[in-house]
């Protein structure tokens, strides 16, 4: 038989007390849970509004982020080879020399490290327009259609500078 001067107190673990010759595992009683999930409840109403709609923002600077990248590796095609790449060739000019007879010094790897085409976060192409002298760069937004409001509106690079 295990005599109480065998033991400590309190046994190694922290759940285990040795009291009058046998050992009493320790838990939470029904209030301290309750307490415990009120709290948790409280904290999430206050936390989650302020959470909730920052991944479509995010989304939205994301866009613009990647449009200044695009436009960046327009302009250095327009360093190398004297303008920029037709709406026609689009941005695919970037990726790959469009006519090989007509730009000669096209670098060998192109201006986009990416070997396809570059998709806004909604896993759409980016529309490329070269107009007047100017690039635009268009994301549909979430709605994935021309025009909407709010989330849905597009994103247009020369917003985006704003």
């Amino acid at each position: 038989m295990v005599g109480k001067s065998d033991f400590n107190v309190y046994d190694v673990r922290i759940t285990t007390k040795f009291i009058k010759g046998r050992f009493v595992k320790k838990a939470f009683s029904l209030m301290e849970l309750m307490i415990v999930i009120i709290i948790l409840g409280l904290l999430a109403t206050l936390v989650m509004p302020n959470l909730i709609g920052k991944g479509e923002q995010a989304k939205r600077k994301i866009v613009c982020v990647q449009m200044k990248n695009i436009v960046e590796s327009a302009k250095m095609f327009k360093v190398d080879l004297g303008h920029y790449p037709s709406t026609e060739e689009g941005i695919n000019a970037l990726i790959k020399n469009p006519d090989e007879e007509r730009y000669l010094d096209y670098p060998k790897g192109g201006y986009i490290e990416s070997k396809t085409t570059p998709k806004d976060p909604w896993n759409n192409p980016y529309i490329y327009i070269y107009e007047d002298g100017e690039v635009e760069l268009i994301s549909l937004g979430a709605d994935q259609k021309e025009g909407g409001q709010d989330e849905d509106s597009d994103i247009l690079f020369s917003k985006c500078q704003k």
